[in-house]
């Protein structure tokens, strides 16, 4: 699962003629599939030193000759940034960008170079662009996928709420206040999380999360209706919003719409601290897994103020994504390639079956053994894994370390793995990690 990235580099000589003063043009080159981050650095003479002896010693002389501006456009001819001649190096990805240019999904295709021929020597000038491009890779993101900020009943503002996420440790934050859309335009970039743009769908007859677009729905948020919550969903999820139903046990505002009337993602099953609540739809997700359905889950702290047991990240949704992109933290949470775990600190889990991770499906006939290792146990924590028919505890830790372990599947259904944690001596053993499952179709 420790996949390494892959960086390739290219150079693009180009001339430029005294003639060409005064003019812009542009140069092609390509992006190539699944590239994370781009930047480039370009070089010429700009001025030219000579060296002249006076009475007194010599004088070096530095005249400026060349001036040429820089800029780059996407393939839809959307203008990423400009900086003119200020800057000789740039960087791009779908989170950061140097100042000046925008954060922006690098889609493979031709970009373009925007040259700005400002000022030419006489005899043309040399450029050089050296371009460099890094790929995808698969690697654990930390992250909270309910949360309030003074758009709603919080106490934070967006930019408070981020600070205090980065200081708890997490990589991606989703701003979901009640009826409220948060766009991305209003996202602050963040040097060390990622941003998530969400809403969290309020009706008394339940909650659910909409996340990953400027505007999931038009108009209002009010309905009445099933038919009219259903249209709700239906047009988030063709918007390509990422669907959550929340905390569908909650004693205080359960789920109470029919959620397989309803398009959706991930259920909710871990919100706040753990509680009977949680507990309930941990208890209704393997039902729905035992009776065949494939259902992710998701976890979110739903966080207005600090307490004493509500803080960001807690719980952390912690999910194996190729980068830190809202587009992939989503699609991979969709893939149910994710763990749930009681804070940043709480244990860690690889889990795979042949190549396949948690989320995946495997041919039982082709793969039957789950293979896992288990990082940051505790003494007492107990590591189980779940089927449809029986909970096997693998190991009852005696001191604390890690756990290297496999299960071989005696039949078709699906595995998940539970770490069980006693939090304060004599409370009982609660989840303290909570694994989606890899699935093995008969």
């Amino acid at each position: 699962m420790d996949i390494s990235p892959t960086e390739t580099r290219i150079q693009i000589p180009f001339f430029i003629e005294h003639g060409r003063q005064g003019t812009y043009f542009t140069i092609p080159f390509s992006m190539p599939e699944n590239t994370e981050s781009f930047s480039l650095t370009y070089s010429y003479e700009r001025h030219h030193k000579s060296e002249n002896r006076v009475e007194h010693g010599r004088f070096i002389s530095r005249k400026e000759r060349s001036i040429i501006d820089l800029g780059l456009i996407a393939p839809d001819g959307t203008q990423v940034g400009a900086s003119g001649s200020d800057k000789l190096d740039i960087f791009v990805s779908e989170t950061h960008a140097t100042p000046g240019y925008h954060p922006c999904r690098l889609v493979p295709g031709e970009w373009q170079i925007i040259v700005g021929a400002y000022k030419v020597a006489d005899e043309g000038v040399d450029v050089l662009y050296k371009l460099t491009f890094k790929s995808k890779y698969l690697r654990l993101y930390k992250g909270d996928l309910h949360t309030h900020t003074q758009g709603s009943d919080g106490v934070l503002s967006v930019e408070q709420l981020a600070q205090h996420a980065s200081r708890n440790g997490l990589d991606y934050l989703a701003i979901t206040d009640h009826n409220q859309m948060v766009s991305t335009d209003t996202l602050l970039e963040h040097a060390h999380l990622t941003l998530i743009p969400g809403i969290e769908w309020t009706h008394y007859q339940g909650h659910a999360n909409f996340l990953g677009v400027d505007k999931p729905y038009d108009g209002p948020f009010l309905v009445n209706t099933l038919e009219e919550v259903q249209a709700r969903f239906i047009l988030a999820r063709s918007r390509g919003a990422f669907i959550s139903v929340n905390h569908p046990c909650d004693p205080v505002c359960p789920f109470l719409f029919d959620m397989h009337s309803l398009p959706f993602d991930c259920l909710e099953i871990w919100n706040g601290p753990m509680r009977g609540s949680n507990l309930q739809a941990m208890g209704l997700w393997q039902s729905m897994l035992a009776a065949g359905e494939k259902v992710p889950i998701c976890g979110g702290s739903d966080y207005h103020r600090d307490s004493l047991l509500l803080f960001p990240g807690g719980p952390t949704t912690c999910v194996y994504a190729m980068s830190a992109s809202p587009a992939d933290i989503l699609s991979a949470l969709k893939l149910g390639h994710a763990y749930l775990t009681y804070s940043t600190n709480g244990p860690t889990l690889e889990m795979t079956a042949g190549d396949s991770i948690l989320g995946d499906s495997v041919a039982f006939s082709r793969v039957k053994q789950v293979e896992f290792i288990a990082h940051g146990l505790l003494t007492g924590d107990v590591v189980q894994v779940v089927t449809a028919s029986a909970n096997t505890i693998l190991v009852k830790a005696e001191t604390d370390g890690e756990m290297h372990g496999v299960y071989t599947m005696e039949a078709a259904g699906f595995a998940r793995i539970e770490i069980l944690r006693s939090f304060l001596p004599g409370l009982p053993l609660l989840p303290a990690l909570i694994s989606n499952p890899i699935y093995f179709d008969a």
